[in-house]
C-alpha cells in the first residue's frame, strides 16, 4: 500500500481525525511529494523541508498555512520512524514559525440578548432557530459539535450535555435554564414536525428531517445577526467566543472554560484573557492595597 495511504488511514482509526483534517493532509503531503519527485522518503534531509517551505513563504503563503504544512510533515515523518522506515526524523530541529494572536470578535452580552430575541417566534422554525442558538451560546459548542449532537447526548434534567470536540475526545458541557427551556420547546412543539416519525437520532433537523448541516447554521446566525441589527461579521464560532469571553468577565477559572470548550491545551484558551483586560484591571485597583496612591489629608 502506498505509503501516504498507510498513514491516512492511521490517522482514520487510530487518531479519530474527521474526514476534513484527513484530506487537507492528503492535499499537503502530495504537494510535497511532487516537490521533490525525484528521491525517496527516506532520503528527504532537513534543508530540503527548510528549501520547501522556503518556497511556499515566498509564493505569498502565509504563516498559519506554513505551520499547518510542517505540521502535516513532521506528523508524517514521525508515522515514519513508528513504523521504522526512518532512523531520524528530518522535520525534528524545524521551528515553527511564530503565528501573531488574533484576538477574535466578541459581542456584548446586550448584542447576543438582541440574536436570541430576533431568532424567537412561534413557527416550528423559529422554535428550533431560537433552541439553536441557545444552545450554541449558552454551551460554547463548534458548529460541526452542534449539528452532530444526538438525542442520546442531551440530558436535561441533569443540566448537561454530552460533545464530542476533536479527535472524538468527549467532554460533559453545563447547559443553562433559559437553554433547556429553548430546547424543550423544540422536542416538544418543533422537532416533530421535521422528524415526521422518521425517528431521527440527531436533535437539531432540517426540512426533510435530517441532521442540519455546517451551512444552514451559518446561513442561521448571519440571518438572525442583519435582524438583530449588528453589522459586523458574526458566525457560529462568534458565539463560542462569546461564551468563553462572557465566563471569564463573570469570574470563571480559566481552567475550567478549557474544559468545557474541549482545549487540549489551555494555552488557546488563554487567548480570552486578553479579552478582559479591563475587568482584570478593575479587580487589581479595587482589591490591592497599592494600586493607586492616595493623597493624606
Amino acid at each position: 500500500m502506498d505509503l501516504i495511504k498507510r498513514f491516512l488511514e492511521h490517522l482514520r482509526v487510530e487518531e479519530g481525525m474527521s474526514e476534513n483534517t484527513i484530506k487537507s493532509y492528503f492535499h499537503e503531503l502530495r504537494r510535497f511529494r511532487e516537490w521533490f519527485a525525484e528521491k525517496k522518503w527516506s532520503e528527504v534531509k532537513q534543508r530540503d523541508i527548510q528549501n520547501y517551505l522556503s518556497e511556499l513563504i515566498q509564493s505569498g503563503l502565509g504563516a498559519r498555512s506554513i505551520k499547518h504544512n510542517l505540521a502535516v510533515l513532521r506528523s508524517f515523518f514521525r508515522f515514519m520512524l513508528e513504523e521504522e522506515l526512518l532512523q531520524k526524523d528530518p522535520s525534528e530541529l524545524i521551528e515553527f514559525p511564530k503565528l501573531a494572536k488574533r484576538l477574535p470578535r466578541v459581542l456584548s452580552k446586550d448584542e447576543v440578548e438582541k440574536m436570541l430575541k430576533a431568532a424567537e417566534d412561534n413557527s416550528v422554525r423559529g422554535i428550533r432557530d431560537h433552541a439553536i442558538l441557545e444552545v450554541l451560546y449558552a454551551c460554547g459548542l463548534r458548529v460541526s459539535e452542534l449539528t452532530g449532537l444526538r438525542l442520546d447526548q442531551i440530558h436535561l434534567d441533569a443540566g448537561y450535555i454530552t460533545a464530542f470536540g476533536k479527535g472524538k475526545k468527549e467532554r460533559l458541557v453545563p447547559i443553562g435554564e433559559s437553554a433547556i427551556s429553548a430546547v424543550r420547546k423544540y422536542l416538544k412543539q418543533s422537532r416533530p414536525f421535521f422528524d415526521r416519525n422518521r425517528n431521527s437520532p440527531y436533535l437539531f433537523l432540517s426540512r426533510d428531517g435530517k441532521a442540519l448541516s455546517r451551512v444552514s447554521i451559518f446561513k442561521l446566525i448571519k440571518k438572525t445577526a442583519l435582524k438583530a441589527g449588528i453589522k459586523s461579521k458574526v458566525s457560529p464560532h462568534t458565539l463560542r467566543h462569546c461564551f468563553a469571553t462572557h465566563l471569564l468577565e463573570g469570574g470563571a477559572n480559566l481552567r475550567a472554560v478549557q474544559l468545557m470548550l474541549g482545549h487540549s491545551d489551555i494555552g488557546t484558551t488563554e487567548i480570552y484573557t486578553h479579552l478582559d483586560r479591563k475587568r482584570i484591571q478593575r479587580e487589581y485597583d479595587l482589591r490591592h492595597p497599592r494600586s493607586r496612591i492616595r493623597s493624606e489629608k
